[in-house]
């Protein structure tokens, strides 16, 4: 015959229980957020960070219209739109490369109702961050955060257009950081976030807030077909893109000059000269009258180093280049055959298109 089962308590440092009658069954202990009161005082305060962030935030948040000029004449202009965000009180507005590239006309609608002509400052597609100008009183510009500081399993709201349904919020959490997402110009974008907050077409631009109402990222790009997998561009490299595209209309990078990939390294040479990494960078094309051509870089020569950071991906030299200083004299590491040679580099601009 099956024990009677008996009120056991529970010893409240270790949840053990106390006083257990022999062959008495033991009811499992009352875990935190199962009473309840208790679950009622989470879900509101759950919700209550999210109804205080969208009204922090939602006053900042604007609608872009965009409209794509065709050769065929006004008949055939395109429309598109998309999200954004005023970062400046002097109306500055942050959103994506790809929601105003190209653009022939952009109309901004603000939170209250006012819609506005909107100016083109900049764009970046590498990161896939523009800015964009409107004139109007009483922005009220968002607050930035730290997306260095983001953690797994944070929440976070994103708050967008989507389909055109102004000022639509949705929550969730960081699902990932320092994510890698193939940006539109070839680039890899580094550091990105990866959220389960729902976007949808019009979202893209719009901002990703923490619970104290801080835009830690610019929403960019769903995955499709997938559910809840979602990104945005870390808003300590949008804000650094931003001032940039302010300052000199675009952002100014250093390169080589080079076509290269990624190719595996003999574990001799590896061992022979203390290389950091297992692989390099090929050079398989050497643009004539660059700078790595300038410092007798040639066909072939495998980079393994630059500025003293090992390299083993082409990811690794965009991302060492993207902030280095033009006009920098740099020191380079190559593998020349079985040969380790060092090249001083000095840095060029990216030759605009």
């Amino acid at each position: 015959m099956a024990p009677t089962a008996e009120l056991i308590r529970y010893n409240e440092t270790d949840g053990e229980p106390i006083g257990r009658p022999a062959g008495a069954a033991v009811e499992p202990a009352p875990m935190a957020g199962l009473d309840g009161d208790l679950s009622e005082e989470v879900l509101d305060a759950y919700s209550e960070a999210v109804v205080r962030v969208a009204e922090r935030v939602g006053p900042s948040v604007v609608n872009i219209q965009v409209t794509h000029r065709s050769r065929r004449g006004p008949r055939y202009e395109a429309q598109g739109g998309g999200s954004g965000v005023v970062i400046a009180p002097d109306g500055y507005v942050m959103t994506n490369s790809h929601v105003v590239h190209r653009a022939s006309a952009l109309a901004v609608t603000l939170a209250d109702g006012r819609e506005l002509p909107a100016e083109p400052v900049g764009e970046d597609p590498e990161t896939d961050i523009a800015v964009i100008r409107i004139n109007a009183p009483g922005l009220v510009a968002a607050r930035m955060g730290d997306s260095a500081k983001l953690k797994v399993g944070q929440l976070v709201i994103a708050i967008g257009n989507p389909f055109g349904f102004q000022a639509t919020v949705t929550a969730g959490v960081v699902s990932a950081v320092g994510r890698t997402l193939q940006g539109m110009a070839g680039r890899a974008i580094e550091d990105m976030i990866q959220t389960d907050a729902a976007l949808n077409p019009g979202n893209s631009g719009g901002p990703l807030v923490d619970s104290h109402g801080r835009v830690v990222g610019i929403n960019t790009a769903i995955i499709q077909y997938a559910q809840g997998i979602c990104f945005a561009i870390p808003i300590n490299t949008a804000i650094w893109v931003a001032g940039q595209l302010i300052t000199n209309g675009r952002v100014q990078r250093a390169y080589l000059g080079i076509k290269g990939e990624s190719r595996p390294l003999h574990r001799r040479l590896v061992r022979a000269y203390g290389l950091e990494r297992e692989a390099g960078v090929e050079a398989l094309e050497v643009s004539p009258g660059g700078p790595a051509e300038a410092a007798g870089l040639r066909l072939g020569d495998v980079i393994v180093r630059l500025s003293g950071t090992p390299v083993a991906t082409v990811t690794d030299l965009h991302r060492l280049l993207t902030r280095a200083a033009i006009g920098a004299a740099v020191p380079v590491h190559v593998l020349r055959g079985t040969e380790l040679v060092e090249l001083t580099v000095t840095l060029g601009e990216i030759p605009r298109e």
